[in-house]
């Protein structure tokens, strides 16, 4: 289906940036999200565009983008039927058109200030920045379990194997340079959860390098993963990922997705 565009019909200059964001079910924290993400933008001496993928959601996700107050920043709606955050993140980058784009969640749990530093570096040259929770000036308010904190240590050691030198892959918070970002989101294969580790392996293959910036990030609650029903899966993601990235470098234009394992994959 094609994407409903939503903004200011006097808005004619095509945008510099374009911010995605996938939703699966937040009518709750969408509005709040949406809210605080476009008046950042609107306040940036440049055209920005918004796009939300609907994930298939049961709840007013779709009609809350489609209602949208007209505004400086435009806002339109996506629609991926394809479960996963994956494959919602590969929609949105393939709809987007502008020199620059990015994602991130819904909660806006990471802060926005950190829009800033990310164009900052993406104009100076960087084509891939993303935000890092693990980066040593980063200030984050955490309240997962023991048990969450554990699983996230080991996902960290496994996904370093697939992009080294990376500390936080999974940060909802990622911007590229947009030739960049549409070439990598068109062999994308991964559909849920681990998505973000084949991105990345995706761009670092193309040449490019993963520049991390430091964030402040808030724990919002909501959280749909699982730590007993997504560990295995998880694990078994990032051996697909592997064993794709080894046999096949460049897959082709569309590839087929992968039977998702973790149907969901949203913070």
């Amino acid at each position: 289906m094609p994407p409903s565009p939503r903004g200011d019909e006097g808005t004619s200059r095509p945008p510099l940036l374009e911010i995605v964001i996938p939703a699966y079910n937040e009518e709750r924290r969408l509005p709040g999200g949406l809210l605080q993400l476009c008046a950042k933008l609107a306040r940036m001496p440049f055209p920005t565009a918004v796009i939300v993928v609907d994930n298939n959601s049961t709840d007013r996700t779709a009609e809350i983008v489609e209602t949208w107050p007209h505004g400086p920043v435009p806002v339109r709606l996506v629609r991926c039927d394809i479960p996963g955050k994956g494959a919602a993140v590969r929609a949105g980058l393939l709809a987007t058109s502008a020199p620059f784009t990015g994602f991130c969640d819904a909660d806006m749990a990471t802060d926005l200030d950190a829009v800033d530093v990310a164009f900052g570096l993406l104009l100076s040259g960087e084509r891939v920045v993303i935000g890092s929770r693990g980066h040593r000036g980063s200030l984050v308010e955490n309240r997962h379990s023991k048990i969450r904190e554990l699983g996230a240590f080991g996902f960290r050691a496994l996904a370093g194997v697939l992009v080294p030198g990376v500390s936080d892959t999974q940060c909802g918070f990622k911007f590229f340079d947009g030739v960049l970002a549409r070439e990598a989101a068109s062999v994308l294969r991964t559909p849920g959860f681990a998505f973000d580790v084949e991105l990345l392996a995706r761009c670092v293959e193309d040449g490019s390098e993963v520049q991390e910036i430091p964030v402040r990030w808030h724990d919002v609650p909501g959280s749909r993963f699982s730590p007993a029903r997504h560990t295995f899966g998880i694990v078994l993601e990032l051996g697909r990922i592997w064993l794709r990235l080894r046999a096949q470098p460049r897959a082709a234009a569309h590839p087929a997705w992968e039977p998702p394992l973790d149907p969901v994959g949203y913070p």
